[in-house]
């Protein structure tokens, strides 16, 4: 019997959603959709952002109530009045951003909350060390229960995610894009523990845009679509293509739209930049209208030394030139005066505010443009914003309300509109789709190749290997901390950047 055939058979869910509708002022996320999770599966639920997964998991772990539907667990009606409840009633997350604390050790991170007491009503601390100790044991994660947090590597950080969720003898395991930042060692290691949590029979949601990782992982499938159920059924039974017409409602033929553009003279020219720690003797020259991809594994510097070219930290040695000028970039402020913006990783933590408006988020760095007198100018702020949510064809329901409120792949756009209106020479993208559904994707590369069209010179950074061999002119690949050597695109081939970035001949 298949795999396939053997989940088919599987017919009765560990746990249903049936109807599950809710609204926020102005927006329904969720409009009566149905899902089913089965024990010893994993289900996929697959989307674009803002179709409401992110909304569907927040009332699955009880931090939202539903406006109408049901959840079913083991055939009995539940109501999840709060997060204590879901818990309770085995159901636990681990999401993209591990909520972690980096003063507290691992042990008291993995049983944050419900630590075993003693007689007295103290923390057991032998017994709650032996405990976080036999549950990293279970997962084979190599680290020890009395280390801080903070010393752990991101990897590390989520590995302690999963045996927090363990500890509470979960049956439902929910896993937020758990992929977004690990190596392709570490999600060798993440899925191993994946395979083994199905053993034990605990029914697994899994949220990720990354089709490979679906299709390897995840049995069965669900696709939300504008708050929507659109599809569900087995992956052995449903190809790639039909599940993203299902996703965006059309097909996506060119997730990489690669324009052919002319490229122009050198416009950064970077030689022997160094670190203390991070990175060593970096050289070499973007130009014009040039996207130089930036390969490497997770840990290889490439961050590191791209918020080295804004001015976050300071080399210890090489130097800029910009337009054949030598520059010195001792602050961001340095960096964007001379036309070299970044676009982070963390764009929720680094790139956007959060709690305030869009239009203000898209003018927070040039408010120079904005101000008279020494006095904001809200009406050329909200010009100004909307100019450039216009150009990214940003989906917001008004540039008044939170940047909070977009999807991933909006807020992207957001960090991108505030950079190009500070009109750079150089833009720095690191992982520019980290998190974001494949229409999204489509359109941040199809603008990429517009930006170096109108000869802006790009720099991004990737580890997801189709985007680098689909979008770069050439790719610089690091490792270590050093460069691995530089390609040009007619020179790509995957096994040619990961036998660079792995060291292996």
């Amino acid at each position: 019997m298949s795999v396939a055939q053997a989940i088919a058979q599987n017919s009765t869910p560990l746990l249903e959603m049936r109807g599950i509708s809710k609204s926020f002022p102005g927006v329904k996320a969720l409009d009566s959709v149905d899902i089913a999770l089965y024990p010893g599966t994993v289900t996929a639920l697959i989307g674009e952002n803002g179709a409401g997964k992110s909304t569907l998991v927040k009332i699955l772990t009880g931090i939202y109530q539903p406006d109408g539907g049901e959840i079913i667990v083991e055939g009995e009606p539940v109501h999840f009045a709060s997060a204590e409840a879901a818990i309770r009633n085995g159901i636990t997350a681990i999401h993209q951003e591990t909520v972690l604390f980096d003063e507290l050790s691992v042990a008291e991170n993995i049983f944050l909350g419900h630590a075993p007491r003693n007689r007295l009503g103290l923390i057991n601390w032998g017994g709650m060390n032996a405990r976080a100790a036999a549950l990293l044991t279970s997962i084979d994660a190599p680290v020890s229960p009395y280390m801080r947090l903070k010393d752990l590597s991101i990897a590390q950080r989520h590995l302690v995610a999963i045996a927090r969720a363990l500890s509470v003898e979960a049956r439902v395991v929910i896993m937020d894009e758990p992929t977004a930042a690990l190596s392709y060692k570490e999600v060798e290691d993440l899925f191993r523990i994946i395979e083994r949590l199905k053993r034990q029979g605990k029914a697994i949601l899994f949220i990720s845009h990354k089709f490979d990782e679906v299709y390897q992982i995840a049995e069965r499938f669900a696709v939300f679509r504008d708050g929507r159920s659109i599809g569900a059924g087995l992956l052995a039974q449903t190809s790639q293509d039909e599940i993203v017409r299902m996703m965006v409602g059309r097909s996506v033929d060119h997730v990489f739209p690669k324009f052919d553009v002319a490229i122009g003279n050198t416009v950064l020219k970077v030689s022997g930049y160094s670190h203390p720690t991070e990175f060593n003797d970096i050289s070499f020259e973007l130009r014009r209208g040039e996207i130089l991809g930036l390969y490497g594994l997770v840990g290889a510097g490439r961050s590191e030394f791209c918020q080295s070219l804004f001015g976050i930290t300071h080399p210890s040695a090489g130097s800029l030139e910009l337009e054949g000028r030598l520059i010195e970039i001792r602050s961001p402020a340095d960096a964007v005066a001379a036309g070299i913006v970044y676009v982070p990783e963390e764009r929720s933590r680094h790139g956007v505010v959060l709690q305030m408006p869009i239009f203000q988020n898209f003018t927070m760095a040039t408010l120079g443009r904005t101000t008279r007198a020494g006095f904001l100018r809200e009406a050329e702020e909200f010009a100004l914003a909307r100019r450039y949510a216009e150009r990214l064809d940003l989906r917001a329901a008004a540039l008044s309300v939170p940047v909070g409120t977009l999807s991933g792949g909006n807020q992207q756009k957001v960090v991108i509109g505030k950079w190009l209106a500070a009109r750079p020479k150089v833009i720095i993208l690191d992982e520019p789709t980290k998190g974001i559904d494949i229409g999204s994707k489509a359109a941040v590369h199809a603008f990429m190749s517009e930006l170096a069209g109108e000869g802006l010179s790009v720099l991004m950074v990737s580890s997801e290997l189709p985007e680098v061999l689909g979008m770069s002119d050439r790719v610089l690949v690091m490792r270590e901390g050093r460069m691995a050597g530089i390609w040009k695109r007619e020179e790509l081939d995957a096994e040619t950047l990961v036998r660079a970035a792995t060291g292996n001949p």
